[in-house]
């Protein structure tokens, strides 16, 4: 794993960074980050992140959440295991079903709103290719 992101246990215990009735220029705040995946806020025992980054990463599951990728800006393959790989540009989406193992993988500079559970678990799984 690149350890750019957070570790399993870090990435389920994030506090969102922006409170109720703040408002939040995500244009803004994606330009003053690269390699991040922060909770911005939570929203009815859900929450929305954003993820700036390029490459790939790890496989993994989150066995009680959903996980809707909206990406905003450039392009993101999301390859799920026994299933065929998305592929999303700007202003696309897709839902993963909780328990689907899956990767990220941002071609060039990437940045994707995600929404799922607040403290959803995340499994990390190895996987050959």
């Amino acid at each position: 794993m690149n350890s750019r992101f957070p570790s399993a246990d870090e990435y389920s215990a994030q506090k969102a960074r922006y409170g109720s009735l703040t408002v939040v220029d995500i244009g803004a705040y994606q330009r003053t980050v690269s390699d991040r995946n922060d909770v911005l806020s939570n929203i009815n025992g859900d929450c929305m992140r954003i993820a700036v980054f390029e490459g790939e990463y790890r496989w993994h599951y989150h066995p009680g959440s959903d996980e809707l990728f909206l990406v905003v800006e450039g392009k993101l393959q999301i390859d799920m295991a026994d299933k065929d790989t998305v592929e999303l540009t700007e202003w696309q989406y897709v839902v993963v079903p909780a328990g689907t193992v899956h990767r990220t993988r941002a071609i060039g500079r990437t940045v994707n709103v995600t929404y799922e559970k607040q403290g959803a678990q995340t499994v990390f799984v190895e996987r050959a290719d």
